[in-house]
């Protein structure tokens, strides 16, 4: 497995993968699938402030990706981040996940970030699973915040402190 930054070439598969999680999980909360032109956009939007998107890339076929971006818009704010990780279907339950989650921390870390923050639907045991192996903690539950395919969604915000240095 090859963990690289994103580049613009990806944005198809990025495309793909983003719209199939749209389409049928709930990992994300959106129901409009993008386009391309979107993702592109993304990509822009993270590289101008920064921020990075990781591939995970096996055998030369892109697996998943994972990002993270401002949590909340306010500047109190400017030091916590909120991350994502998104698998092709067919390349779950390989380790895939945590190997871009690792290397999203590093990322983190090494870019200044105290806190990372995920948002999860409650009834994804798994990725809870996978945050709290990782060191994440749960730090808020909200009942029926959202709803996707007829139904309320409970959200979980899993939090990981990356280091201990005082407030500016």
């Amino acid at each position: 497995m090859d963990i690289r930054d994103a580049i613009d070439a990806d944005a198809a598969v990025l495309t793909e993968i983003y719209n199939h999680e749209v389409a049928n999980g709930t990992a994300l909360w959106n129901v409009k699938p993008v386009d391309e032109a979107q993702r592109l956009a993304f990509l822009a939007d993270r590289r101008a402030a920064g921020l990075p998107v990781l591939v995970a890339e096996i055998d030369g076929e892109v697996a998943g990706y994972a990002s993270y971006g401002p949590f909340r818009p306010q500047d109190g704010f400017h030091q916590t981040m909120e991350h994502s990780v998104y698998l092709r279907p067919t390349f779950q339950g390989r380790g895939i996940g945590p190997a871009l989650m690792e290397a999203l921390i590093v990322r983190a870390r090494d870019g200044g970030v105290h806190a990372l923050v995920g948002a999860i639907d409650g009834v994804n045991t798994g990725s809870i699973r996978l945050h709290e192996r990782l060191g994440f903690t749960e730090v808020g539950r909200l009942p029926q915040t959202g709803q996707k395919f007829g139904r309320w969604l409970d959200l979980v915000l899993m939090q990981l402190t990356l280091d201990d240095r005082p407030a500016p």
